[in-house]
């Protein structure tokens, strides 16, 4: 703690930037607002040489052949596949499997299932190259997009992806997910204006104005852009006025 409070800021390029993106208390609208939106936000990271981190590999399940195309060499697309497997197994080790997602809550939102929201999922990922996967918490060299193995439970998530490197994180919910984490600044995207209305004080940004039409996908894309810079420039996120510092590592046994 003493060294952590010794550290200066300084001046760095934005390339040095990142990104987790996660999502929590999906929703129908998650797929068709935030996410897309994150996804222009995790392209205009990679032109500039930065990075942005998809996790959740319960939440690819379905859609991993839309990462497997994007793939920049076939071994990158055997370990993402690989994880897939693994994880599977792990699951059934268990006596669980990826049927048991959607959450109660999801499907109260409008999802389905599984496919639904992997499809959903996968755009936070926007459509550059897939230039490496990694496992839970290993740590992340590669520029551009890269994917992480870690559960779709978000704090388990965040932790793994805090472990690997990110030090910003883009959260998108459509039910009004409240989470933080200790060390990184987690930027809350509302899928929806109810949740963005309803959760004023704990959302950063509301992507519902995609369905309504007063912006467009690409708009509120680049509004993520430009509060990532700020966020890594010093503002402060919602999470953190309200002290939200949830931390959880992954535990034995089954975690979706």
């Amino acid at each position: 703690m003493e060294q952590a409070s010794a550290e200066q800021r300084t001046e760095l390029p934005a390339s040095k930037i990142i990104l987790g993106l996660n999502c929590g208390g999906s929703d129908s609208f998650s797929g068709i607002t935030a996410n897309p939106a994150l996804g222009i936000c995790s392209d205009m990271l990679a032109a500039i040489g930065a990075t942005a981190v998809l996790a959740e590999t319960t939440e690819i399940f379905g859609a991993e052949h839309l990462l497997v195309r994007r793939a920049r060499n076939r071994a990158v697309a055997e370990k993402l596949l690989e994880f897939v497997k693994r994880y599977k197994q792990y699951l059934v080790r268990f006596g669980g499997s990826f049927d048991d997602n959607p959450s109660p809550g999801n499907k109260e939102g409008g999802l389905t299932n599984i496919l639904e929201k992997s499809l959903g999922a996968v755009a936070k990922a926007g459509s550059s190259p897939l230039m490496d996967a990694v496992d839970y918490a290993a740590r992340v060299t590669s520029p551009g997009f890269v994917f992480m193995n870690t559960p779709g439970y978000d704090p388990v998530s965040l932790t793994g992806l805090a472990a690997g490197g990110c030090n910003l994180i883009a959260f998108t919910t459509g039910r009004g997910s409240a989470i933080g984490f200790p060390s990184i600044p987690v930027i809350k995207i509302a899928t929806n204006s109810s949740t963005f209305r309803r959760m004023r004080d704990n959302m950063d940004i509301g992507a519902g104005v995609i369905a309504e039409g007063e912006k467009s996908i690409e708009a509120v894309g680049r509004e993520i852009f430009e509060t990532v810079l700020r966020v890594a420039s010093g503002e402060k996120t919602c999470a953190e006025r309200l002290g939200h510092k949830e931390f959880v590592p992954w535990r034995i046994g089954p975690v979706l």
